[in-house]
């Protein structure tokens, strides 16, 4: 896919998955804008701060004229309902859903023709572990905005979100149950993510808006009971 002189934005995308999906684009030929709290050579900010946003969609646009793509990555905060507090969680919903929206809002007037957006949602958007709430609710937040946003951006721009399941982030292999015990055979990396982010934003996937696409290995689609093929719950 061919993404020559398209002006991309990541939030995040300085670790991680948002690096991978960053890098990725900027093989491909695009200009990519990157904001992420994490010191570099990119825009440094939280995204959680609306002066914040409207400084560095200022800059895009200055420097650009226009956005093709923006892609919604930044990670919430992962905390539960025993030790999160009103504070917390508030930050996570700016970080998971206010900001995307506002990013989304800031840009509008310049998408170009045949723009894209892309969120980053998780797995967790229908499933749970005890003691994510903040970052549970964000995910799933995140994905309801995007088929909210696709309808009220039709004809301006796509917007779709994906859902990763276990994405290991630190080149780390895994074997064994851990890689077992997902249908696909192993723990997904961060390429599975942006080669989907990229196929969301081509023209491939002109006839796609308003979906969330779970990559999961299909852990999501997995039943599992104690005693069942081996599975045993541990207290």
């Amino acid at each position: 896919m061919d993404f020559k002189d398209k002006v991309v934005v990541v939030t995040g995308g300085a670790q991680g998955i948002g690096r991978c999906i960053a890098e990725e684009f900027s093989k491909a030929g695009a200009q990519v804008c990157v904001i992420d709290k994490q010191d570099g050579d990119h825009f440094v900010g939280d995204i959680a701060d609306k002066s914040v946003l409207e400084r560095f969609a200022s800059e895009v646009i200055e420097k650009y004229g226009h956005v093709d793509y923006l892609i919604n990555n930044a990670l919430p905060l992962m905390k539960g309902i025993d030790d999160c507090s009103y504070e917390e969680f508030e930050y996570a919903m700016r970080v998971g859903v206010t900001a995307p929206f506002y990013l989304t809002k800031l840009f509008a007037p310049h998408f170009a023709q045949g723009a894209a957006i892309v969120n980053i949602s998780s797995s967790r958007d229908r499933m749970s572990q005890p003691q994510t709430e903040s970052y549970t609710a964000a995910k799933g937040g995140i994905a309801a905005l995007t088929h909210a946003l696709a309808v009220s951006l039709a004809g301006r721009a796509r917007v779709n979100s994906i859902s990763p399941g276990w994405i290991e982030t630190r080149n780390k292999t895994y074997s064994g149950p851990d890689a077992i015990q997902q249908p696909a055979g192993r723990v997904g990396n961060p390429l599975d993510i942006a080669n989907m982010v990229l196929y969301l934003c081509s023209s491939k996937a002109g006839f796609i808006t308003g979906e969330n696409i779970c990559i999961d290995g299909g852990m999501t689609h997995q039943m599992i009971y104690h005693g069942d093929h081996g599975w045993k719950l541990e207290n």
